[in-house]
């Protein structure tokens, strides 16, 4: 339980200090995606999807 409760105040202090600091680095326009990127989401998730599958069948 102990370790559990200091992997949380890790997190949470992370989390205190990374967002500042990340929207303090973005730019103006915010997040645009790349339009060579999101043409390989659906195939890679697939891909994803069944090499999970034969890991859990088989592995």
């Amino acid at each position: 339980m102990k370790t559990l409760i200091i992997v949380l105040v890790v997190l949470f202090l992370a989390l205190l200090i990374l967002v500042p600091v990340l929207e303090k680095l973005s730019g103006k326009g915010g997040w645009t995606p790349n339009p060579g990127m999101t043409r390989w989401i659906f195939p890679l998730m697939a891909l994803v999807l069944l090499l999970q599958l034969f890991r859990h069948y088989f592995g």
